[in-house]
């Protein structure tokens, strides 16, 4: 019997395919950036070809690092970038627009007038979401407003709308399953998170057609096998969740009052709440931290949208760096009589603050400022940041205030980032032995339904510490710090 999990994390710059053993350890990966499209300020698109492009090639060479043939993987989990909108034609299964990421802003108009019209709190209520551009249902909007005739069309059930797992099985698939799992449905404006049922209110609210909208299944399902043709085996689907819940899966956050912080592209901190939906009184969110046998398990989250994205701002913006992985170093070496913060709302300002017309500023800039200040400036943002949905998580859920913070994704690999993160949290930092932790999860959500994964409380015994950071920072060098943070944030809104 095949024993290897084949999973695709496709992620905001680039697309991933990792092949795991039997024990959920990764034997071979391979990586693909693709395209980033800015049409207009504010504005970030994806070509969704180019993106499918990415997905089979990464697999396929995946699994050839590996040794192994497609008739050997027993399963496949896609964990993807949330809130990324793609409209296409359910016959041809051509895209009718370039993919609307979630960083996009364009539907800030949109949201305004919803709020002008008092639906926050209704849109809220049900999805745990704020009316911000950043989620799916304003963009679907805006699409079926913009291309000609789509709406029509749409009503007349001739287009699929999806997230991105909903495109990559419909492809995968040849167009014969159109599904989404409750994670990635949960943060599109769209679905109600307490009944777990596409709403009929917020769709007549954003004017969407019902027939437009993938089925929702659990976490760990039959999301249809894969055509033979494209890799050599038809492989069926068995796991699917957004990235940060994917993330929070491969971390064994499954007891309430765990916690991860995801740091990619952007920064998202997920707290595990149970089976309880906290509504956040300080501007998070709630959300379906996934959903397994039908049972929902919420979590409140804090979404940053510029973590690792500022660094690659000053590798390809500025080239001020040559590899992402200098900064660090760069940081280390960074004056400390200088204080300089870089306020990263390159598109607005996420959790708590909720600000999309928001952007990015350095303050503290002098003529002695070079780039290791503003290396280090870009990293600690990060720390700043994290610091801010702490504190709210802490407000909205007391019983976690001394959670032990788990951590992935790139930034993780650079010690003095951590070890800044600890000091900035004044709290321990624990770094896993599998810094991918989004494919593990994807991984194991595939492997417990084709039952090669043992059970959630069983496979977090399994979960293993690479390294823990304590902090080190004496309390007042902390709250000067934190003090000018927040003057930053306060000037950058004034």
């Amino acid at each position: 019997m095949p024993k290897l999990i084949l999973a695709i994390d496709q992620g905001t710059t680039s697309s991933r395919a990792i092949v795991f053993d039997g024990a959920l350890k990764p034997k071979a990966t391979a990586q693909k950036e693709f395209r980033q499209y800015y049409p207009a300020p504010g504005w970030v698109e994806h070509d969704p070809e180019e993106i499918w492009d990415s997905v089979l090639s990464t697999c396929r060479v995946a699994v050839k690092k590996a040794k192994a043939k497609a008739a050997d993987i027993a399963a496949l989990g896609i964990t993807n970038q949330r809130e990324t909108v793609v409209l296409w034609e359910r016959k041809s299964g051509r895209p009718l627009h370039k993919a609307i990421v979630w960083q996009d802003r364009r539907t800030a108009e949109i949201c305004a007038s919803l709020k002008g019209r008092g639906l926050e709190g209704t849109f809220t209520a049900k999805t745990g979401l704020l009316l911000d551009p950043y989620f799916s249902g304003t963009k679907l909007a805006w699409l079926l407003d913009t291309i000609k005739g789509a709406r029509a069309r749409a009503e007349a059930g001739e287009l699929c709308f999806g997230t991105i797992d909903s495109f990559l099985i419909w492809r995968l698939t040849g167009g014969k399953v159109h599904a989404t799992d409750a994670t990635n449905a949960s943060r599109t404006l769209l679905f109600n998170i307490h009944t777990g049922e596409w709403d009929d209110e917020l769709l007549r609210l954003l004017n969407i057609p019902r027939a437009l909208l993938p089925e929702v299944k659990d976490c760990a399902a039959d999301f249809g096998v894969t055509e033979k043709r494209l890799l050599g085996a038809a492989i069926p689907i068995r796991g699917v969740a957004g990235d940060q819940h994917a993330a929070l899966i491969g971390q064994a956050c499954f007891a309430p009052g765990m916690m991860k912080s995801t740091y990619g592209t952007g920064c998202f901190a997920m707290l595990n709440t149970g089976g309880t939906a906290v509504a956040s009184k300080n501007r998070l969110l709630t959300t379906i931290a996934y959903q397994l046998n039908g049972k929902r398990v919420y979590a409140l989250e804090g979404a940053i949208f510029i973590a690792g994205a500022a660094v690659q701002w000053l590798r390809d913006g500025l080239g001020l760096l040559k590899k992402a992985s200098e900064s660090g170093a760069l940081a280390k070496a960074a004056d400390a009589a200088q204080q300089v913060y870089l306020v990263p709302a390159f598109v607005g300002l996420g959790a708590p603050y909720w600000n999309p017309e928001a952007r990015g500023a350095i303050f503290g800039l002098t003529r002695g400022t070079t780039r290791k200040e503003l290396a280090r400036a870009a990293l600690e943002a990060v720390c700043y940041q994290t610091s801010d949905l702490l504190d709210a998580m802490k407000k909205d859920w007391p019983h976690g205030s001394q959670t032990i913070l788990r951590v992935d994704g790139g930034m993780t690999a650079s010690d003095w980032t951590m070890q800044a993160l600890a000091d900035i949290l004044a709290a321990p930092v624990d770094r896993p032995q599998v810094l991918e932790t989004t494919a593990l999860g994807a991984a194991y959500l595939a492997g417990l339904q084709a039952g090669l994964a043992p059970a959630p409380e069983a496979y977090g015994k399994r979960w293993r510490r690479e390294k823990q950071f304590k902090p080190k920072m004496k309390a007042e060098a902390r709250a000067k710090k934190l003090a000018g943070w927040a003057e930053a944030v306060r000037k950058l809104q004034a």
